[in-house]
């Protein structure tokens, strides 16, 4: 049976170790686990093998977050290698002053403490939360879904093996090797042992942690992510933009699922738009407007408008200027990543002002909305609140500030 109290307990305990390690040797530790990766990683497929024969009768966008691969384990490796290569946020000093009574005050970098996480079948989180938490000087309590749970527990018994092997607390990883929802509600009440919890996979898993937690919860998002083609804009450049948001890796979050193109264009553009994408595979759901332009596009229903597809689909409409394009992103997207292409330097000014998204874009692909495309080596997740931290979550979004003051004798009068 699994105590979650003691998996608390001993994780800050971990965080009281970590955050006092020098850089250096948060550096080696991340090392040790890229190097364990690697020389496990045949251990690792083989525990990956058994989660996809569970999961055989789940569609192909649900297995393509699951799948581990030789190169995929190799990314997750360079990604800690990445982590270890990037600056301490924990060395930072952010500012500092002498006040009035000669007081001397600064401001510097401290980690969150214990880290939670509860996430679905994506098992490369496992390795990446752990990375960023350990560079921060924090502690991870992960909890996975149960699609995940073999994989998630060969990575995090490597992980463990390599903080050993450095000297130090294997309780700085742990997983919560129980995955039901039993466990997982008694986990974000668990306020008592972790500073924060980060819910990170599809919109019901995100709501359900933020309706029902008491810890305190950084909101990643779902991606209803929109591209608006601009009547100015390059239909080549477009074409291989609106392409490649869909189609390169469809199941992630900064995938593109609305496609929005102006009036002035959309008779010349949306056929050969249309066609790069249905050679593609994708499925087109189009309003009145773009279904008079293109007859083979299914009708789009109102919910379409607010669907995270994570699928080859992808819903269509046609614009009457940027002021409705920007209204209707404001109005149905998830706050996460949106993008214009266009010609006209003031178009993308108002759009990458007015828009309401963590990441918004010029003239490039909404699949760049990514920790390791950013310089962040990794990300724990995409926030689309903005309290506390917004966009890709890296080093720095999981510290906080801590006033140091230093006196000679000073009292207050």
């Amino acid at each position: 049976m699994i105590d979650l109290t003691q998996m608390g307990q001993q994780a800050q305990a971990a965080a009281q170790v970590l955050a006092q390690l020098d850089t250096a040797t948060k550096n080696q530790a991340l090392l040790a686990m890229a190097a364990e990766l690697t020389a496990h990683t045949e251990q690792i497929l083989d525990a990956n093998a058994r989660d996809l024969a569970a999961a055989s009768d789940q569609p192909a966008k649900f297995t393509d977050r699951l799948r581990l691969t030789p190169a995929r384990i190799s990314d997750m490796a360079n990604g800690l290698k990445s982590v270890a290569a990037l600056p301490d946020p924990t060395a930072r000093i952010d500012g500092g002053f002498t006040n009035a009574a000669g007081l001397s005050i600064i401001q510097k970098r401290v980690p969150l403490g214990v880290v939670g996480m509860i996430y679905e079948a994506r098992p490369n989180v496992t390795v990446d939360a752990a990375g960023l938490t350990l560079k921060s000087g924090n502690a991870v309590m992960l909890r996975g879904g149960k699609e995940a749970l073999q994989s998630n527990l060969a990575l995090t018994q490597v992980l463990q093996t390599a903080l050993t092997k450095v000297g130090l607390p294997a309780q700085a990883v742990q997983l919560v090797a129980d995955p039901s929802r039993a466990l997982a509600n008694e986990m974000m009440h668990l306020t008592a042992y972790l500073d924060v919890l980060i819910p990170r996979g599809g919109a019901g898993l995100i709501q359900a942690v933020v309706n029902t937690a008491t810890v305190p919860v950084i909101e990643t998002g779902a991606g209803n992510c929109h591209i608006y083609v601009d009547q100015t804009a390059d239909l080549e450049m477009a074409k291989a933009i609106v392409v490649n948001a869909k189609v390169q890796r469809p199941s992630v979050c900064n995938a593109a699922e609305k496609l929005l193109i102006h009036q002035a264009v959309a008779a010349d553009y949306l056929p050969a738009l249309a066609a790069a994408l249905q050679a593609h595979g994708v499925a087109l759901r189009g309003d009145e407007a773009a279904r008079a332009i293109v007859p083979n596009m299914a009708a789009v229903t109102a919910a379409d408008w607010d669907t995270e597809y994570n699928d080859l689909i992808m819903a269509v409409k046609v614009i009457a200027d940027e002021d409705e394009a920007i209204a209707h992103i404001n109005r149905h997207n998830t706050k996460h990543s949106e993008s214009i292409i266009t010609n006209d330097y003031a178009s993308s000014e108002r759009f990458l002002n007015q828009v309401d998204a963590a990441c918004v874009y010029v003239n490039a692909s909404t699949r760049f909305t990514d920790g390791e495309q950013f310089g962040f080596g990794a990300e724990i997740g995409i926030s689309t609140q903005k309290l506390h931290a917004r966009g890709p979550m890296g080093l720095a979004a999981l510290t906080t500030t801590k006033y140091q003051i230093r006196g000679n004798g000073q009292v207050r009068e």
